[in-house]
């Protein structure tokens, strides 16, 4: 296996997508756990509080796109909710992590996929979702004006995503843990050398949840909203075609 050279802090933008793909193919074994591990299992609730805002009951039998899917659990949980009748696209460039999550429920359908050139017709689907995977993306704007340009008119993109606390006490005691401890249980488990030190330091360099919302308007989505989750540890936001 050719070896995946880590960056000294975040990745350039010409040496991001191939540090990404051959990060979280290295650490898709073990990534639910720490997924859940890592969150106190509070990831579970994230995920619920994204799929309500996706407002699929406005069409329960559609079409839907989870974009950046990983091992599939945003579309997952998308897929299971009661009276949901339709379809999953679960779509990421990372293989290994579509085979690993595509048992999670017949109701989702694992494609492989570049979220920068999806490869799916405009006005494709209801509705898509993104779960803490555009901070990844090489151009963010680029992944945003993609993900718009498959929603059908009235379809809504939810967006799940890390932010940074900015309440004190919690501020500095998250901080303390995401750049300290995080990063040596996450080593210690996922056996990868520096995925989870990536990750504080995307979340870090990564838009302001109202910075955010202001690219998403600019690339065209209407009625854009967020809300932060958990004392600003995540933000989910919204914005419709």
């Amino acid at each position: 296996m050719q070896e995946v050279v880590p960056p000294t802090a975040l990745p350039s933008r010409d040496e991001k997508r191939s540090y990404v793909r051959g990060m979280f193919t290295a650490i898709a074994p073990r990534y639910d756990f720490l997924n859940h591990l890592l969150s106190l299992n509070v990831d579970r609730w994230w995920r619920r509080r994204a799929v309500r805002r996706l407002r699929w009951d406005r069409v329960p039998d559609g079409t839907y796109l989870d974009s950046c899917a990983g091992t599939l659990d945003l579309a997952a949980e998308l897929a299971r909710r009661n009276g949901f009748r339709g379809r999953v696209v679960g779509a990421d460039f990372v293989v290994p992590m579509l085979r690993l999550g595509r048992t999670k429920t017949a109701r989702v359908m694992p494609v492989g996929a570049d979220a920068l050139v999806l490869p799916f017709g405009d006005q494709s689907f209801e509705g898509a979702t993104v779960g803490f995977g555009v901070r990844n993306l090489v151009d963010l704007r680029d992944g945003l004006a993609e993900l718009r340009r498959v929603l059908k008119p009235g379809g809504r993109a939810v967006i799940l995503e890390f932010t940074t606390p900015t309440a004190w006490p919690i501020r500095p005691l998250y901080l303390f843990y995401f750049r300290h401890l995080l990063p040596l249980i996450g080593k210690i488990v996922s056996k990868h050398r520096d995925a989870y030190s990536y990750l504080p330091n995307s979340v870090l360099s990564f838009p302001e949840p109202s910075d955010l919302a202001g690219l998403m308007r600019d690339v065209g989505f209407g009625a854009v909203g967020y809300e932060c989750l958990t004392f600003g540890i995540v933000a989910v936001h919204w914005g419709e075609a």
